[in-house]
């Protein structure tokens, strides 16, 4: 008889291998109940030390181990449905202030306003175009190159990564403290009419890998509420 090592031990007896073996025992059920002496004379090393363990007490640790692993998805789980509930009950709460606004003029303010506040946004802003003559002077329709309104136009959604230069970060109070961003369109239809700008200085705060599930709901809520200003396009 001839036994080969590699380095984990025994390799192969007269040409069986290890792989070979546990096929067997894989695909060979009765083999454990004709010999049921071999389950409790198996003795493993333990993971939680050197002492030896039967196969049954190994088991047992096996299925411990899982447990605790499946525990630890679970709370995660339950950590992640309790963020996300609390983001919709602040978006509930920005809609139904943009909802409860009865002079559109004050409808962009108020929208800033209330998304700096509700989900604690260091710096906000936006602008419009295209909107109707009696707001035309209005902050919020101001300073917005053609460049911007391409740029907006060509998001297909909202824009998450670091401030490099962006037109649209200079509409923010103190945009030189902002490293991240996230712009969002404004859109009624195929048509681009503004664009909301959120800042942070936490360059992590809006990553280009993050989801945006969550942003595309309040550019959407955003855009439903601003089209008051606009004007009718054919």
């Amino acid at each position: 008889m001839t036994t080969t090592h590699g380095p984990q031990g025994p390799q192969g007896i007269q040409g069986i291998t290890e792989a070979d073996i546990a096929n067997y025992l894989a695909n060979t059920p009765g083999f454990f109940e004709r010999h049921a002496e071999l389950l409790s004379a198996v003795q493993l090393t333990s993971p939680h030390g050197h002492r030896a363990v039967s196969l049954q007490e190994r088991q047992m640790e096996m299925l411990r181990e899982r447990i605790k692993g499946l525990e630890l998805r679970i709370v995660e789980m339950i950590r992640h449905g309790q963020d996300n509930l609390a983001i919709s009950d602040r978006l509930h709460r920005t809609t139904r202030r943009l909802l409860v606004t009865a002079d559109p003029a004050l409808l962009p303010g108020r929208l800033v306003d209330t998304l700096k506040h509700e989900f604690m946004i260091p710096q906000a802003a936006l602008r419009l175009w295209n909107i109707g003559p009696v707001y035309a002077d209005l902050a919020f329709a101001q300073g917005v190159s053609d460049d911007a309104m391409s740029f907006a136009t060509s998001l297909t959604m909202p824009y998450c990564g670091i401030n490099s230069g962006f037109e649209a970060a200079g509409w923010l109070d103190d945009a030189g403290t902002v490293t991240s961003l996230a712009m969002l369109p404004l859109r009624q239809g195929d048509h681009c009419f503004g664009l909301l700008v959120l800042g942070s200085p936490d360059p992590t705060r809006y990553a280009a890998d993050m989801g945006t599930d969550f942003l595309i709901r309040i550019a959407e809520t955003a855009s439903a509420a601003l089209s008051r200003l606009r004007v009718a396009v054919a």
